[in-house]
């Protein structure tokens, strides 16, 4: 069995606490959190230990699971990570760059699993893609919500930005070239809605668009590749491909002829994977504990919430000149 804690109960540590006390092979031993408010409200909802000790609970368990504030990330995780402990860290990895590469340091040293939140890799609509041969060469992204107090301690790019940069680091296996960026606060001391532009070394171009300020919610990704475009719709959980293909190709049941240009014609081929009706959560839980149980690689690595979180950086730092050049 293996032995779980949990650091933190507010909106996002209560589900994980719900999760974990479902998935099969795992205990669930207790959790820390320093307001007596959200621990009480935690017992009551799931009759769960609380430990006011942090040294107890990490001396306890197998792994921890933080979803505390970003800026007691690093300290909550190098506690762990010195007494040995196998780490699930909510996205982002950390709260500046200098802690998330000591952390990527202390994760190597400690020689355990650590797997960062990055949810949206367990989305049943990304999921649908499976072995598709992705090779986008422009990427569009649209990540809108509606205003909601909580999350406006920080920029839109670490409150929802970064999950489609995670995304595209991981569809695009290319380095980072060059990054262009603009963003705005309207009803925050932060950015509130924000764009940029990331073009990678094998000329491919991703431009991303957040804002937490909108009249309708949106998560959609689209790519566009040789005879090959893919929309991968978050919210809705959908996913589609339409490729080109030639003419003495089969049709299939949503295929359709088209010409195009000096008496050519293409067959464009539509296609609609079959989108699984799972809880991204719980997944990447479940994953975790498995990769521990089973000596397994994680999906997204210390290594990857340190990328994300260097790009996501980079297009602030962007944003910053962008508005101290048109403030002069």
């Amino acid at each position: 069995m293996l032995k779980v804690g949990v650091l933190g109960a507010g909106h996002l540590g209560k589900i994980h606490i719900q999760q974990w006390q479902e998935i099969e092979g795992v205990e669930l031993v207790g959790f820390y959190d320093p307001s007596d408010v959200q621990a009480a409200s935690t017992i009551s909802q799931y009759q769960v230990p609380r430990y006011t000790d942090l040294d107890a609970l990490i001396a306890a368990v197998d792994a921890i699971d933080i979803v505390a504030p970003t800026t007691s990330h690093y300290e909550l995780a190098k506690r762990c990570l010195l007494s040995g402990k196998h780490l699930f860290i909510e996205k982002p990895l950390a709260h500046n760059l200098e802690e998330g590469k000591e952390l990527v340091k202390l994760v190597k040293e400690a020689n355990v699993k650590c797997q960062i939140g990055h949810v949206e890799r367990y989305n049943p609509a990304f999921l649908a893609l499976g072995d598709i041969n992705v090779q986008p060469m422009f990427i569009e992204a649209h990540r809108l919500a509606q205003f909601n107090p909580r999350g406006t301690d920080v920029s839109v790019i670490f409150d929802l930005m970064i999950h489609d940069i995670d995304i595209v680091l991981c569809l695009v296996k290319s380095p980072v070239k060059r990054i262009s960026a603009s963003g705005v606060s309207v009803l925050s001391e932060n950015a509130d809605i924000a764009n940029a532009r990331i073009e990678f070394d094998n000329g491919c171009v991703a431009n991303l668009t957040s804002s937490r300020i909108s009249l309708k919610k949106m998560r959609k990704v689209r790519l566009f590749q040789r005879d090959a475009y893919i929309g991968i719709d978050f919210l809705e959980k959908k996913t589609e491909i339409i490729r080109l293909k030639d003419t003495d190709v089969p049709e299939g049941m949503m295929d359709f002829p088209i010409e195009v240009g000096n008496g050519e014609k293409k067959i464009i081929s539509v296609q609609m994977p079959e989108v699984s009706n799972l809880n991204a959560i719980r997944t990447e839980l479940e994953e975790f504990a498995s990769a521990i149980v089973n000596n397994k690689p994680v999906r997204v690595s210390v290594l990857d919430g340190y990328h994300a979180m260097d790009v996501a950086h980079q297009i602030l730092k962007k944003m910053s000149l962008h508005n101290e050049m048109h403030n002069v």
